[in-house]
């Protein structure tokens, strides 16, 4: 699957940024936001998208490279009390965009 693609997935793609030491995580007029560890500068690229579980590349201030890091959504969706299967089920591809 190409998670970077809107054009194959118009209105089913999710957007992965973070800022102020926040990870956010955008979709359908939501936009989810929590603690991203300490040192976390950026995210990269986004290697797979598997329904609420991402495998990203990320840099971080303690190594010149970026390096492949997980993110599981559904435990943080389940804690806002969002139905993890409604929400993630109609995302198709994930991209990271920065304002």
């Amino acid at each position: 699957m190409n998670t970077h693609s809107n054009t194959q997935f118009p209105g089913h793609e999710a957007v992965l940024s973070s800022a102020g030491g926040f990870t956010a995580f955008c979709y359908g007029g939501y936009n989810i936001r929590f603690k991203a560890p300490y040192s976390l500068e950026r995210y990269v690229d986004v290697v797979k998208w598997d329904n609420g579980y991402l495998v990203v590349l990320a840099k971080y201030s303690h190594n010149a490279n970026p390096e492949e890091d997980y993110i599981d959504l559904k435990p943080i969706l389940e804690g806002l009390y969002i139905d993890s299967n409604s929400f993630l089920k109609p995302i198709k591809s994930v991209r990271v965009a920065y304002a």
